[in-house]
């Protein structure tokens, strides 16, 4: 007695190589899905950068600090302050809050980068660098929003910067 089962068996490398045309979401809209899946994949990445920067600035405090530039304070190296924590719960906790807003941080650009590019491009009806000046401009603006002590001369700079990386990011895209 034979049955066949219509159930297909996949294995995690067959997984991997659909990941990019099914995608990880599906909200119902092309623009949600996009804004979904670039602040997933961004907030990860910006936890593990977090996480192995505090890694490396404590390894490098336990051994010889000779190497470390003197204008580069201990509170300019440490992004998270509260990390040596009296004891090993307050260290974790305090490991996790700043992870996480680094992720959100990290979360916040791609996810609204994406979606005013997306946005822009259906709006009007091409891809250009234009779309991607603005959405630059936009996305450092609201990052430097997220930062401690943000000043109006920083929320231009940033501004400026997100426009000007995002151009040549686009004019750049065919060259290399």
């Amino acid at each position: 007695m034979s049955s066949s089962s219509n159930l297909e068996t996949r294995s995690i490398i067959d997984e991997l190589r659909n990941f990019d045309k099914s995608g990880l979401f599906d909200l119902g809209h092309p623009l949600l899905n996009r804004i979904a899946e670039s602040f997933v994949k961004a907030a990860g990445i910006g936890a593990v950068q977090a996480v192995a920067r505090e890694a490396y600035l404590t390894a490098v405090e336990g051994a010889d600090t000779s190497g470390i530039p003197p204008e580069i304070s201990a509170a300019k190296r440490h992004r998270f302050p509260d990390l040596r924590g009296e004891t090993n719960a307050k260290t974790v906790e305090a490991l996790v809050k700043g992870t996480g807003k680094e992720s959100l941080q990290w979360g916040l650009a791609a996810g609204m980068y994406s979606g005013l590019t997306y946005g822009l491009k259906e709006a009007r009806g091409v891809h250009d660098w234009k779309n991607s000046a603005l959405a630059g401009a936009v996305t450092g603006a609201a990052l430097a929003l997220t930062s401690d002590g943000h000043s109006h001369e920083q929320i231009v700079q940033c501004a400026i910067t997100g426009a000007a990386i995002s151009t040549a990011a686009n004019l750049l895209t065919g060259i290399f």
